[in-house]
């Protein structure tokens, strides 16, 4: 039973001591579970760190894992994923079907690695063969920071929550400082539309971010002309990063 701290009329909850536990045995089990379970995270991080850090450059692809391969965003994929990977780049995927399939099979054809970030799910995730290097996570942010830490560009295909969430968490990084600037791609301009209006509209509009944070992003459609933007990008500076943007990445 948690105790209560009594002062002022505030009754504040503190947790219970080890000797007020009821099984003290059970909770020193729990304790240690928990314990060995950071390790376990540790070594996600290792494992990713120890095989992704020479795999430069890199340009990591999002997108759906219900996209079929008979769909145009899927053809879309494979297209730019070898040229990305025929012109030097590998490639990062999440490992499973759909768009990530698409990455890797391109990838895979092409002259540079086609790398697999896989992702234990219930459902929907199962690992496609089209992989050089193929990494398993457990957990999410484990492989979130894999995805950032090792590309040099991002590119976001048409998805849904998870490639979001991904391009959420990669405009946040950059736009905060904590990630080095590097191009943020979003392919298919019918599909993002909407999406932009709404940061336009609402987000720029009631000053949630700053007019400067719409260069962040680019919308392009042709797979040729993604590969000439990250180009154009790195053409004055290079693809190496300064002894800051090391250390910036080092706090991922």
């Amino acid at each position: 039973m948690a105790q209560d701290v009594k002062g002022n009329g505030n009754h504040k909850p503190l947790p219970p001591k080890l000797r007020a536990i009821d099984n003290a045995e059970r909770a020193t089990m729990r304790k240690a579970r928990e314990s060995w379970h950071l390790f376990g995270i540790l070594a996600e991080f290792v494992e990713s760190a120890e095989t992704l850090s020479e795999v430069r450059p890199a340009v990591s692809i999002f997108g759906s894992a219900r996209v079929k391969p008979d769909h145009p965003y899927y053809q879309t994929t494979v297209e730019l994923a070898r040229l990305l990977s025929d012109a030097g780049f590998a490639v990062i995927t999440g490992g499973g079907p759909g768009i990530m399939e698409a990455g890797n099979i391109g990838a895979f054809a092409g002259a540079s690695p086609s790398v697999g970030l896989n992702i234990e799910l219930p459902h929907e995730q199962h690992g496609n063969p089209h992989q050089n290097i193929a990494l398993r996570f457990r957990h999410f942010f484990a492989r979130k920071v894999a995805f950032v830490k090792y590309a040099n560009a991002f590119v976001m295909m048409p998805g849904g929550f998870g490639t979001l969430d991904e391009l959420c968490e990669v405009l946040t990084l950059v736009q905060t400082g904590k990630a080095r600037r590097m191009p943020i791609i979003l392919v298919g301009s019918a599909f993002w539309a909407g999406l932009i209006d709404w940061i336009r509209g609402t987000l720029l509009a009631e000053k949630m971010i700053s007019p400067e944070d719409m260069n962040l992003i680019q919308i392009i459609d042709e797979p040729q002309a993604v590969v000439d933007a990250i180009f154009a990008f790195y053409e004055n500076r290079g693809f190496g990063m300064t002894p800051r943007e090391r250390e910036l990445m080092l706090q991922l």
